[in-house]
């Protein structure tokens, strides 16, 4: 069985991993001054985020077609007609739905289909989980029982500097983000499970506070002290990413996965101040073999 999955998704896995466990991504796209970039093709996190401090311009981005997921399933399926597609949230994305619809255009494939009903880092754990199960030589029916749990025990959070990148993009109410950027508030912002889209979980005053919220918002699940898988994520903010992991490593006992700098098609609605969280208690991961 081979995996596909969206640059929206970030892994922790090199390419050459990628491919050892037959791991698929395919590219969204953004829009910047007229010109369109595939992500992980035409253009590097860097450069993007240089592009975005010079441009007069907000970016815009594009889900995959259903057309290029059959273009895909279809080349793998002369290999294998097993494929699990794995991608970001349906309450964030077109990409699930682009997924989906390709599938009927290519029935000599046995594609099952997974809405992560997240993105970014938290939702590479559930492909990697899937990706080490499926080596393992783990049914279909336990590999989707394994990301299900993974994806119910696992939480996000994030917080940012300035909100006009989401308010842009129509992922934050316009009248409350307008406030906030008026009163100059940091939000914390979660992802919720059932419809996989963003909640406004705390105003802080500054950045700062906005950093200590996100961890006293996990210790309100998690007593001080609580083993947590844990793995920070930024835009381009490697400094408050750092000061979010200290401040998370002070009052947890956690396993940190390496920082990541996530997809530049996520950084393009959330702008480059973005960090963020995902754990979870680190007993889920138990049974994933290495």
């Amino acid at each position: 069985m081979q995996i596909v999955t969206d640059s929206g998704v970030d892994t922790n896995m090199s390419s050459r991993e990628l491919e050892e466990y037959g791991i698929h991504v395919v590219p969204l796209r953004v829009t910047l001054e007229d010109r369109t970039y595939r992500e992980g093709l035409d253009i590097s996190k860097e450069e993007f985020y240089q592009l975005l401090a010079s441009s007069k311009e907000l970016p815009r981005t594009t889900q995959p077609s259903p057309g290029e997921f059959a273009e895909l399933y279809r080349k793998l399926a002369e290999k294998d007609p097993d494929i699990l597609s794995i991608h970001m949230s349906s309450g964030l994305s077109g990409t699930y739905q682009s997924a989906v619809l390709a599938s009927q255009m290519v029935p000599e494939a046995r594609i099952t289909h997974v809405d992560t009903k997240t993105l970014s880092a938290p939702a590479g754990w559930q492909v990697e989980a899937a990706a080490r199960v499926i080596r393992a030589g783990w049914a279909l029916d336990k590999v989707l029982e394994l990301v299900k749990s993974v994806s119910h025990a696992t939480e996000t959070l994030f917080t940012l500097e300035e909100l006009k990148y989401l308010i842009h993009g129509g992922r934050i109410s316009h009248m409350k983000g307008l406030v906030a950027a008026v009163l100059n508030i940091k939000p914390v912002i979660g992802v919720e499970k059932e419809k996989g889209t963003y909640v406004q979980m705390a105003f802080l005053r500054t950045f700062k506070k906005a950093i200590k919220g996100v961890v006293d918002i996990i210790e309100k699940k998690h007593a001080p002290g609580s083993q947590l898988r844990v793995q920070v994520v930024h835009a381009q903010n490697p400094e408050g990413a750092a000061l979010l992991q200290e401040q998370i490593a002070d009052r947890f006992s956690c396993t940190f996965l390496p920082k990541v700098a996530m997809s530049l098609v996520l950084g393009a609605h959330t702008g480059p101040s973005m960090i963020g969280v995902a754990y979870a208690d680190a007993s889920i991961f138990s049974s994933i073999p290495a």
